[in-house]
This record gives C-alpha cells, sequence and structure tokens, in this order.
C-alpha cells in the first residue's frame, strides 16, 4: 500500500502456551519473557462522568477496547468549544516509570490517580486540582503539576508519593489572565509540560495573553514569576519538544508550528517556524523516531513536520483524519500514532512509515467521548 499522511493505533500479542511446553526447559525460558503491553487510553471528558477507556494493539495495528475506568468525578465544557471541550492539550498524563495515569475531571475540579498495570487502571485517589476547571498535567519524577483553567488561570502543585498526591500549596501560582465569559474558549490557557531536565515548567496562555511563560523547577518549587515571551497574534496552544530538546510550539493563530531555544533564565529564542497550510493547528506531539505531528482540527487533517539541529522546521504533508482532529499521542516503540477526532469522539489509528507518513490501520468510536480530549500511549 501506497502510505499516505495519516495517524495510527496500538494491541499486544503472545506465543502459545502450548508450543512453549514442546520446547526444552532452557528454550521455553528463554523464549517466555512476556511481550510488552502496548495500550492506549482515552479520555472521554463526558460532563455526565469521566471516564477512560482501555485499547490494546491488534496484530493488524488497530485497536481493541479492554476496559473502560470511570474516574470519579465529571468532564467540563468550555464555552463556544466544538470539538474540543477543555481547549487544551495534555489533559491525560501517563508516568511511565512510576505507572501511574494521571487524568483532569474540568467538571468537578479533580484529578484522578490510576495505578496502570499492563492495559488495565485501578483507581487509587481523587483529589482537588487546586483551582477551577483543571485542563493539564505535567509530570517529572515525583513532581506532578496542574494547569487550571478559569479563574484566570493558575497552577497547582503536588508531590507523588506511594503512588498519590499530596498538595504543595507554597506551589501554587495565579497566572492573572483575566478570562471573561465572552473569551473563554480562547482566551484560557492552553497547556502546561516540564522542559526534558525538569528544569523548567512551561505554561501556553492561547489568546488570553498570546505568550509562553516560563517558571523556573527546583525540588522545592517554583519561582514567584515566570519569564514571559509575548507572541503577539500567534496565540501558542500545545507544546512539545523535538529529538534536539527544542520547544516546538503550535501557534493557532498563524496555523504555524515554531521551534525555540529556551534560555537558562527562561527567555525563549525562535530558531524557526513552518506553516501547515491548515485550519485551527492546535495541538502537537512528537514521536519517538523525530518526526512532530500537528493536529488541525478545522481541516480534519494531521500534518507531520520534522525540525533540524539548528531548529529550522520542514513540513512533510498532511494526512485526512475524521472530523474535528485533536490531541495524538505516539506509542513508545515509535511505530504508530493515535489521533483523537473530536467530532465523533473517535480514535484513528496509523502506523508510522520510516520517512514518517502515515498509513491508516483502523478507527474506533470511543464510547461517550464525542468533543473529549486526552490520550496517552506505552
Amino acid at each position: 500500500m501506497k502510505p499516505i499522511w495519516k495517524l495510527v493505533a496500538v494491541t499486544a500479542g503472545g506465543a502459545a502456551a502450548a508450543a512453549l511446553s514442546a520446547l526444552p526447559a532452557s528454550a521455553a525460558t528463554a523464549h517466555a519473557t512476556p511481550s510488552p503491553v502496548h495500550a492506549v487510553f482515552v479520555q472521554t471528558d463526558n460532563t455526565a462522568g469521566n471516564t477512560i477507556v482501555a485499547y490494546e494493539r491488534t496484530a493488524a495495528g488497530g485497536l481493541q477496547q479492554v476496559g473502560s475506568y470511570p474516574t470519579g468525578g465529571n468532564g467540563g465544557q468550555l464555552t463556544g468549544s466544538v470539538v474540543d471541550h477543555l481547549s487544551s492539550e495534555g489533559s491525560l498524563a501517563y508516568d511511565g516509570q512510576a505507572g501511574l495515569l494521571y487524568a483532569v475531571n474540568a467538571g468537578s475540579n479533580t484529578i484522578t490517580v490510576f495505578r496502570v498495570v499492563g492495559d488495565q487502571l485501578i483507581r487509587s485517589q481523587v483529589i482537588s486540582s487546586g483551582g477551577q476547571f483543571p485542563v493539564s498535567i505535567a509530570v517529572h519524577g515525583r513532581q506532578v503539576y496542574v494547569l487550571n483553567a478559569l479563574g484566570g488561570g493558575s497552577v497547582a502543585g503536588f508531590v507523588q508519593l506511594g503512588g498519590r498526591l499530596i498538595p504543595v500549596p507554597s506551589r501554587e501560582r495565579e497566572l492573572g489572565l483575566g478570562t471573561s465569559s465572552t473569551t473563554v474558549f480562547t482566551g484560557t490557557p492552553g497547556q502546561i509540560a516540564f522542559t526534558p531536565d525538569g528544569s523548567q515548567l512551561v505554561v501556553t496562555t492561547k489568546g488570553a495573553a498570546n505568550s509562553v511563560e516560563v517558571f523556573q523547577a527546583g525540588p522545592f518549587g517554583l519561582s514567584a514569576t515566570p519569564t514571559v515571551t509575548s507572541l503577539p497574534g500567534q496565540v501558542p496552544f500545545g507544546i512539545t519538544f523535538d529529538q534536539y530538546g527544542h520547544l516546538a510550539v503550535a501557534e493557532t493563530g498563524t496555523n504555524t508550528v515554531a521551534t525555540f531555544a529556551i534560555a537558562p533564565g527562561g527567555q525563549l529564542t525562535q530558531l524557526g517556524s513552518a506553516a501547515t497550510g491548515q485550519a485551527a493547528t492546535c495541538w502537537i506531539t512528537a514521536a519517538p523516531g523525530g518526526t512532530l505531528y500537528a493536529s488541525n482540527a478545522g481541516s480534519g487533517t494531521e500534518s507531520g513536520l520534522s525540525t533540524q539541529p539548528d531548529g529550522a522546521v520542514t513540513l512533510l504533508g498532511a494526512t485526512p483524519t475524521d472530523a474535528g482532529t485533536v490531541d495524538a499521542a505516539a506509542s513508545s516503540d515509535g511505530q504508530y500514532l493515535y489521533v483523537q477526532a473530536g467530532g465523533p469522539g473517535n480514535v484513528d489509528a496509523y502506523h508510522i512509515n520510516p520517512d514518517g507518513s502515515l498509513t491508516q490501520t483502523g478507527s474506533v468510536t470511543v464510547p461517550g467521548a464525542a468533543g473529549g480530549e486526552g490520550i496517552v500511549a506505552s
């Protein structure tokens, strides 16, 4: 099949026990190591009850539902939203080292903590988000920060101990964005994320302030104030880091993807930029192989981009998805990309080809997930 630009999914398989029993004991032991479970977890953000739906990757590269787990809270919906009720990226966060999954319950102002066992979840805690309408979570080691979108926007800090979150009030920071009821969809913050080394915490403000704000982060908390880089008219939304450690930003106002170097003091210097040629470029994710994928909600497409050591950005192409393309996640083995389509509430699955292009392998409808945002893959 000729590769097309499109997204991918996850599943798992294993050897038959009968085949192993026919082998000599030494051979059976050598080949009995369990295959890694490649799971995909999707948040519904349903206002009647938020749920995490679990999938595994099939042999053909599609997705098969294996579980459904209520968060114990409700999803939320911002005024003016259509295909992404949270207007954010990163509302579901996976800490593979600790084996924990964090979900926001925007309608309940809470966070849910799950223990991850393969492709199964065990709910262990529901705790206040420390603000109004949580939309994004960042994790580095035991440090966890949550971005609350309403009430002017705020950052709340937690420490993870024994698989549970402990709030640290001294780590709370107000953003003072002054969001009004008429600008709530575009005038709320978009995402929170740690730099790769965990020394800085990055927040995008979308149209509320058209800025990227960087806090210094350490074992004792955050700097009192962030270093602010203004990006007039760019509407910085989703962020990720490329293979060279550059900050990559999806700029919705101009439908571009831009790369930046972050100085030790938090100042941003733009390195490169490329227009997607699509509409509503809001979300961005990095695949292990180095390709960046930007989701274009207005066009129903996924754009592939490559970056260079100097930060230069090159557009590779665009792949059709189902309507209302929102957040996406790449599998840890770099073979598949999974894209949420907020219109029908689908997840489209694609194989990532060596050149970064995408070949579709399947699509599933996530129960109750129209307008939902939040997806992670292992």
